[in-house]
């Protein structure tokens, strides 16, 4: 069964890794997805963070091949493989669904965060680099961009105006980002992914108007900081 869950894993993340290949002209939600068009809001980070998926679809795959090959029967990486193979498999269907409902979108992204971060709390002690490394960034963009979801959806359906909507769901965001951490007690790549997307924010809001978003973002990474060194191990 270990073997099978190696090959499945790796299936996954193939899978993951193409879905953007057959989801044409997806560069987020567009602003017209909402009753109260989302144009430029203070929740979402410059669009240059959203590069670092290069980064985790080429992790993620290196780390399952690594997996499969040398590591198929290790019972150390046995544990995290399920709900990875599971938050995968929802996100290679992720972008098709988000072309068409931001709701839907949201609830299948908070459902990927879910088992990732069950992933990442399972991951075991051995090979840091191919087995935690990969899903802490999974996890970390995962916490940052469900959040995102939240406050898009915020003010895009008229229950907050935007800054208020970022505020919010930036809230959520560091709050479930700082308790991970602390409780993981390591990997610290799972903090300064979310440190990448929060600076990814602060680019994005240069106004006035925005201050309490930047400045929330600011004391965020300060925390993240102090948290992510417990334990490197």
């Amino acid at each position: 069964m270990t073997r099978l869950w190696a090959a499945l894993l790796l299936v996954a993340a193939l899978a993951f890794a193409a879905s953007p290949w057959f989801t044409q002209g997806f560069n987020g939600f567009e602003p017209d997805q909402f009753p109260v068009p989302q144009d430029d809001p203070p929740v979402q980070p410059a669009g240059y963070a959203f590069s670092i998926w290069g980064l985790i679809y080429v992790w993620l795959i290196v780390g399952a091949g690594f997996g499969l090959i040398r590591r198929s029967d290790d019972p150390d990486w046995a544990p995290m493989r399920p709900p990875l193979v599971l938050s995968l498999a929802i996100g290679a269907t992720w972008l098709p669904v988000a072309n068409v409902s931001p709701v839907i979108a949201t609830i299948l992204i908070w459902a990927m965060l879910g088992t990732a971060l069950l992933s990442l709390f399972r991951v075991g002690d051995t090979d840091r680099w191919v087995q935690q490394a990969p899903v802490a960034i999974y996890a970390g963009w995962l916490t940052a961009a469900s959040s995102v979801s939240i406050g898009l959806l915020l003010g895009g359906y008229g229950i907050l105006g935007g800054t208020w909507s970022a505020i919010v769901a930036l809230s959520i965001g560091l709050g479930i980002a700082l308790i991970a951490q602390y409780r993981l007690h390591r990997a610290p790549e799972y903090g300064i992914t979310v440190i990448w997307a929060l600076i990814g924010v602060i680019v994005a809001n240069t106004g006035p108007l925005n201050i309490a978003v930047v400045g929330l973002c600011v004391i965020g990474i300060m925390a993240i900081l102090a948290l992510r060194g417990t334990d490197t191990e």
